[in-house]
């Protein structure tokens, strides 16, 4: 069955042109993930925080042309397009008409061509945190990504998903997850609608079981099965028990998202590093048991580590 690839965020042949790129000294990088700390951005403040985002949303239509190009049809958009927009209102940037502009083409580009685009908002956001205070930053942030979709014009279902962990246990598994669930009615449509939940690499967080229970029971969220997460935090089932488990909580309309990745640990022969950490390229074909999956390739190297893949297979078919 043939599968849906996609890579996140950034694309090393656009990103390092001369590296990887073959492109000759002086060629301009294309990245959506221009950004600049805090002290810059209190120095600065939305005018230039308007002039990168701009440059970012504009760098986000090349790379998904370079993606159709290269035939990649899934692409985990970075949450760095917008610079520090926690910190203000997206529509009072300086530059707000031309970036919704250019957000319109992107998005009816990837609509067009069959594109998947979801993200991955960043570990910070602690929707079951029992303090006031770090759930309200979490809504904003959430609230940022879902109104960056919406202004993408991408559909508000878990097809433009907006993934996150539930972040910790708290010293009470149950209670964070009733906390997860409780905040998540206080989100607003924009994120509620494409949310989903992914499992965990730590027993002592979360299992696609527990999610299931803890979370998709209640309300429903859909969960994207990690494959090395299970591996190193497997519960009670098997490979094929928890990815028949997670896919069976999306609507039958809808393809499910797994994420795939490699120890760096094996790869590289070294134990010391952590066995959580991602290799920079993908060797072992992963078993999709039959399932049409739209699979999110985590490795180090990007799109290098998906073509490689890729074209792994596809000699491997040939033979």
């Amino acid at each position: 069955m043939s599968k849906n690839y996609g890579y996140a965020c950034i694309n090393m042949h656009l990103s390092y042109p001369k590296k990887y790129g073959n492109a000759p000294r002086g060629v301009d990088r294309i990245t959506t993930n221009r950004s600049m700390i805090k002290r810059t951005f209190m120095e600065k403040g939305t005018t230039y925080a308007s002039h990168l985002a701009l440059q970012n949303v504009r760098d986000l239509c090349k790379i998904l042309e370079w993606n159709k190009e290269n035939q990649i049809f899934f692409y985990r958009l970075s949450s760095d397009v917008l610079p520090w927009a926690s910190e203000y209102n997206i529509e009072d940037l300086p530059d707000y008409n031309l970036i919704l502009a250019a957000c319109y083409r992107a998005g009816n580009y990837a609509k067009a061509n069959g594109m998947r685009l979801t993200a991955h908002p960043g570990p910070f956001n602690k929707l079951a945190s029992p303090k006031e205070r770090v759930f309200e930053l979490t809504k904003k942030d959430l609230t940022v990504h879902g109104e960056f979709f919406d202004m993408l014009n991408l559909p508000r279902t878990p097809y433009a998903k907006l993934n996150i962990h539930v972040g910790a246990a708290y010293g009470d598994k149950p209670m964070t997850l009733d906390n997860f669930c409780r905040n998540f009615e206080r989100l607003p449509e924009c994120v509620r609608s494409r949310l989903t939940v992914e499992n965990d690499d730590k027993e002592s967080l979360y299992s696609t079981q527990e999610l299931y229970r803890g979370v998709y029971e209640r309300i429903g969220i859909p969960i994207v099965f990690d494959y090395h997460h299970h591996m190193l935090h497997p519960g009670d089932l098997t490979e094929r028990e928890a990815l028949e488990l997670a896919i069976s909580t999306w609507p039958d309309d809808i393809k499910p998202v797994v994420h795939y990745a490699e120890s760096r640990s094996i790869e590289h022969g070294n134990p010391k590093i952590k066995p959580q950490a991602h290799s920079d390229m993908i060797v072992n074909p992963f078993n999709d048991y039959g399932y049409d999956l739209d699979v999110m390739i985590e490795a180090k190297h990007k799109e290098l580590a998906l073509l490689n893949y890729r074209d792994t297979l596809n000699e491997g078919m040939a033979n």
